[in-house]
């Protein structure tokens, strides 16, 4: 079985159980992303353009407990607070900048010659070109962390990191660690 298959088989054996997680049909479900400890679906890879239009975000979270621990950090300012302290570290930007890049150059890789003809012809590629992690077009704004966190479980970003932290509860201040390459 090559690749395709292999996906393909994923998706048909996976898509009752993401479509009851969503609550609907999935569009542009193209595989299995990260699974959870029980072994099912936590992430769904999507595909780049979906009904002709371009869909930025990649990776879609559908782990419900897991969304409903990032709602409640929502809920409570974390957004808020870890933008404030993104606002101060010129270091921390760049490896934002440089996920959103990875991310981008990951997504471009995935897009079929008929995916790009589309785009192209209708004038869209800047939408998933311009645009990082869950579409972001601001590269030092974070947003959501449900669609950091969903890249984060695939291929681990900065943003991800300090969600890990905040789910673990270790809530510090500060929320953005130094590394050595920071210095």
């Amino acid at each position: 079985m090559n690749d395709a298959e292999k996906k393909a088989a994923r998706v048909a054996q996976w898509r009752p159980f993401v479509a009851e997680c969503l609550g609907r049909e999935p569009r542009g479900f193209r595989d299995v992303a990260a699974l959870n400890a029980r072994g099912e679906p936590s992430v769904i890879e999507v595909c780049s353009v979906v009904d002709g239009k371009p869909f930025p975000t990649l990776y879609w979270l559908i782990d419900a407990a897991l969304s409903l621990d990032i709602d409640r950090l929502e809920a409570a300012g974390w957004i808020a607070k870890l933008q404030s302290e993104i606002a101060d570290s010129s270091a921390f930007q760049r490896r934002m900048n440089n996920d959103h890049r990875a991310h981008i150059a990951l997504r471009d890789s995935l897009l079929s010659d008929d995916d790009r003809r589309v785009l192209t012809a209708n004038g869209m590629a800047s939408a998933l070109s311009d645009r990082g992690i869950g579409g972001i077009s601001e590269p030092d704004r974070v947003r959501c962390f449900h669609t950091w966190y969903a890249a984060h479980l695939v291929v681990p970003n900065s943003v991800g990191a300090v969600i890990d932290r905040l789910l673990s509860g270790v809530i510090e201040a500060p929320l953005i660690e130094t590394t050595p390459v920071d210095l």
